[in-house]
């Protein structure tokens, strides 16, 4: 595969974007600064990443371990990059409705749902009760309260038109 300078700026612009959706769902920061830092040095790189990697010195790059090399040799290899991808994917529309419920907000909910794959209103209602939700960054609510909400929103029953009615 031919490749062109080009491809440094387009991996350090890949692995901001990253760090930046990382850091809003609140992810590990020593992960949202690893890829700052990479993004940082592919960029400033004069030579072409593809050559670096040809050589098989991308962990010798400051700030590239294994985890990162490999990311690399992907979007050189594909032109893609799966966990970016995964990182853009929106929530589901049932997901995203949780902000409506009591103390979770937006960045909240995504952190739950991509962090630590929370994914129906059932195993939020076990996290709260379990009582962890307290210790996830942002919640600022009342456990009690969410839960009523929680129960609330699960007793909704569909409505049927009358052509569905018995």
């Amino acid at each position: 595969m031919m490749s062109t300078p080009h491809q440094n700026q387009q991996i350090a612009a890949i692995f901001r974007s990253m760090a930046e959706r990382l850091a809003s769902q609140r992810a590990n920061p020593y992960r949202v600064r690893a890829y700052r830092r990479a993004a940082d040095t592919i960029d400033a790189l004069e030579e072409d990443i593809a050559a670096v990697a040809s050589r098989q010195a991308l962990e010798d790059l400051d700030g590239v371990g294994q985890d990162l090399a490999g990311k690399i040799e992907e979007f050189l290899n594909t032109g893609r990059l799966q966990a970016y991808e995964a990182l853009r994917t929106p929530l589901p529309e049932s997901v995203k409705a949780w902000t409506q419920l009591p103390g979770l907000s937006e960045s909240l909910v995504a952190y739950l749902y991509t962090r630590l794959n929370i994914t129906t209103l059932p195993d939020l209602e076990r996290l709260v009760r379990s009582h962890l939700l307290r210790t996830a960054p942002g919640f600022s609510g009342s456990e009690e309260r969410l839960l009523e909400a929680i129960t609330a929103s699960q007793q909704q029953i569909p409505l049927t038109t009358p052509e569905e009615a018995p």
